[in-house]
């Protein structure tokens, strides 16, 4: 009988820092999260430096927490991973240097994960991975359409021009009042809202696999300033409800024209934005008498390390290890289609 790999994953590429212990890339015997929203509210929007600072109070107090919840110590662990990678570089240094200490202090292999990887294939912690697979990835800092045509084998396919989608929802959120993140607020009032209001759903036009949501931010943001200037009263929920219709039937449309040329067994929606209620009812709806459409569980949409102990095992069984000369890529991404 094989022996299980038993991971100590780290995540720290933003604001929440995380430690996982994630058993043959399946189970998760532990996934602490130290959030930090409260402490960034305040300035709408994460601070890098802040984050960093609170990297630095909580990871070890995490790392203890997951193995002891976990029931685990560092003999039992067969490696430590660690995202490097997109991510604010300061913050990725912190979770760095945690699991590069480990991994040297305790002899271990030290595997490098990507961020969006991660996010991906908290899938697997749901049900196993099939492939090919399709993947759109929303989140605060990436809308992509991916696909996964082997265990760890990815390739975009189209992906964002300006703001993602995220970014999309927290800027509109900052102009109705919305403490960040605004996400969640905005698909509460979605659903209480109605759709009165004609927002631009840019590059529907064109038959291409990429995005752009910058023209429907400025779009909503412009209308609330024209009310305010003639002093007229618009429902920020009706607002709500349009501009998310408009933005889910944007992701909508590209995901069906993703499908229709690259077939897959399986569409993942994954990252921060999977959360929405709107989108997910949108892509079941559409998608789920074609094909299996897996959505992680709310608290595996964000941030999260238990979905790079989940990837870091595809890497553990190709062997694809990291030295300890691993550093920090706050650009890093998949390789395009063009680029293969």
């Amino acid at each position: 009988m094989a022996k299980d790999v038993i991971i100590l994953a780290f995540e720290s590429s933003c604001d929440e820092t995380s430690v996982a212990v994630v058993k043959n890339g399946t189970e998760v015997l532990a996934n602490i999260i130290a959030t930090q929203i409260k402490s960034h509210q305040r300035f709408g929007g994460v601070v890098p430096e802040v984050a960093s600072r609170h990297h630095v109070q909580q990871i070890i107090r995490c790392t203890d927490l997951a193995l002891k919840t976990a029931a685990v110590g560092y003999q039992d662990l067969a490696a430590v991973a660690v995202t490097y990678g997109p991510g604010l570089v300061g913050s990725l240094l912190i979770g760095l240097m945690a699991a590069k200490t480990i991994s040297w202090a305790h002899n271990l292999p030290l595997i490098g994960v990507n961020h969006l990887a991660g996010h991906i294939y908290a899938a697997n912690l749901v049900k196993p991975l099939k492939y090919p697979a399709m993947a759109l990835v929303v989140s605060g800092g990436h809308t992509e359409l991916v696909q996964v045509s082997a265990p760890g084998e990815f390739t975009i396919l189209g992906d964002t021009r300006d703001d993602a989608v995220g970014e999309a929802f927290d800027k509109v959120g900052r102009m109705l009042g919305i403490n960040y993140p605004a996400g969640k607020t905005i698909d509460q009032w979605a659903h209480e809202g109605q759709d009165t209001f004609k927002f631009p759903r840019a590059m529907l036009e064109e038959h291409n696999l990429d995005f752009s949501f910058s023209g429907i931010k400025s779009a909503v943001i412009n209308t609330l300033h024209h009310a305010q200037q003639v002093g007229k009263t618009l429902n920020k929920k009706d607002i709500a409800t349009s501009f998310q219709k408009d933005v889910v039937e944007i992701l909508t449309t590209k995901t069906r024209w993703a499908l229709e040329q690259y077939p897959s067994q399986q569409l993942i929606v994954a990252g921060g934005v999977a959360a929405n209620n709107g989108l997910r009812t949108s892509m079941q709806q559409e998608f789920g008498s074609q094909l299996e459409v897996i959505f992680p569980p709310l608290r595996l949409c964000g941030d999260n390390a238990a979905m790079i102990g989940a990837f870091a095992y595809i890497k553990y069984q190709k062997q694809q290890f990291s030295d300890l000369t691993l550093n920090a890529d706050p650009s890093l991404d998949f390789a395009y289609l063009q680029e293969q």
